[in-house]
């Protein structure tokens, strides 16, 4: 594994990845933030994987120039919290205060947004619990913990031991969204799969859901370009 540039204005990064289970050379572009891999399998030269992402530099190019650049979060910065965009201002005192169109975070800016990100880890929890309960007591069935984590391959997950995990993030969504989420994995307590049975439960315990997920497919990359480091 190794980092690599592809020549141009600007240069582009690609990571050079070795996979005994791959089977032809790939070329991927994460939609969350960007990074360009180069998968290459067994027996195929580090030339040859790399002249081969030579000849996908206009696609490359054009694929990374249509992702939302990133945002990082400080004073002024724009981001959702709960669907809604908000502005950051800084402020007195000790609580962050949600206004009009505003989030008012104390601090100075060098501590503005690990600040910030504490509050909305602290508050996805309060509003994933709830619902997780809510929907858990429908049911019938019950869950051992609730976990929150910065995922991007998935938004939630339910163990075989009932243990549910969400990404922190779902409280940029839209509260209807982050409800979603929550009935879907609840409903993984009772059917640990996908099948008809599944979804027919998502639909009893979250009546509409088909729009919240098409906006977490369509919109939910979106959640990640907010950086708080």
């Amino acid at each position: 594994m190794g980092q690599h540039f592809l020549p141009g204005n600007p240069p582009v990064a690609i990571t050079l990845r070795r996979s005994a289970r791959a089977r032809r050379i790939s070329l991927r572009v994460s939609g969350l933030d960007g990074l360009v891999t180069l998968t290459v399998p067994p027996g195929v030269s580090e030339a040859e994987a790399l002249g081969f992402a030579h000849t996908r530099a206009e696609w490359l190019r054009g694929h990374l120039a249509a992702l939302p650049a990133l945002v990082r979060v400080r004073a002024g910065a724009v981001l959702p919290i709960e669907g809604e965009e908000r502005r950051i201002e800084p402020c007195a005192g000790r609580r962050v205060v949600l206004g009009d169109g505003v989030a008012r975070v104390p601090g100075p800016d060098d501590v503005l947004a690990r600040r910030l990100e504490a509050w909305l880890r602290v508050r996805a929890r309060d509003r994933l619990a709830a619902a997780s309960d809510r929907y858990a007591g429908a049911l019938g069935r019950r869950f051992s913990r609730i976990t929150l984590r910065d995922t991007r391959s998935r938004w939630g997950s339910c163990s075989s031991s009932g243990a549910l995990s969400y990404c922190w993030r779902l409280i940029l969504a839209p509260p209807e969204v982050l409800d979603y989420v929550a009935a879907h994995e609840v409903a993984h307590l009772a059917e640990m799969n996908h099948s008809p049975d599944f979804w027919a439960l998502v639909a009893r315990l979250c009546p509409g859901y088909t729009a919240r997920r098409v906006w977490l497919r369509r919109e939910g990359a979106r959640l990640h370009r907010y950086r708080f480091d």
